[in-house]
Order: structure tokens, then C-alpha cells, then sequence
């Protein structure tokens, strides 16, 4: 399932829930999306922190460094 297809997915799932409720399967299948998105967000995001640099105000450059357990 493409990353669209997902997003997608989960705004049917909250449209759903929001005007007829969701059954116990659709709520489970709602969680683990969720929690594919926030992991595809986290990595993207942790991927560019890996190219960026801060210019310290005394000239040095230090890399960005993220923290690892925030992606999982």
C-alpha cells in the first residue's frame, strides 16, 4: 500500500468513525495506519536532520544528531 493509499485510508477511517462509528476491526486497522504514517514521518524527518549542520554563534558547524528512540 502506497503512502497515498494509506493517508487515504485513515481519512476514510475518521470520516467513518465520526458519522457512524468504527467495529473493533476497522479501529485495529485505524491503529496500525496511524502508526505507519508516524513511523513514515519520523523516518523522513530523522533523514533530514542527517543532512543538516547548525553554525554555532562562535563559527563552528556541529552536525544534528537524532535521537534513535524516538523512531520506533
Amino acid at each position: 500500500m502506497s503512502m497515498d493509499d494509506t493517508v487515504k485510508r485513515i481519512n476514510e477511517l475518521y470520516h467513518k468513525s465520526k458519522d457512524v462509528g468504527l467495529t473493533e476491526a476497522e479501529k485495529e486497522e485505524q491503529k496500525k495506519l496511524r502508526d505507519i504514517y508516524r513511523k513514515a514521518v519520523l523516518g523522513n524527518l530523522g533523514a533530514q536532520l542527517d543532512h543538516m549542520s547548525i553554525k554555532e554563534p562562535d563559527g563552528t558547524i556541529r552536525k544534528v544528531h537524532r535521537r534513535d528512540d524516538q523512531t520506533k
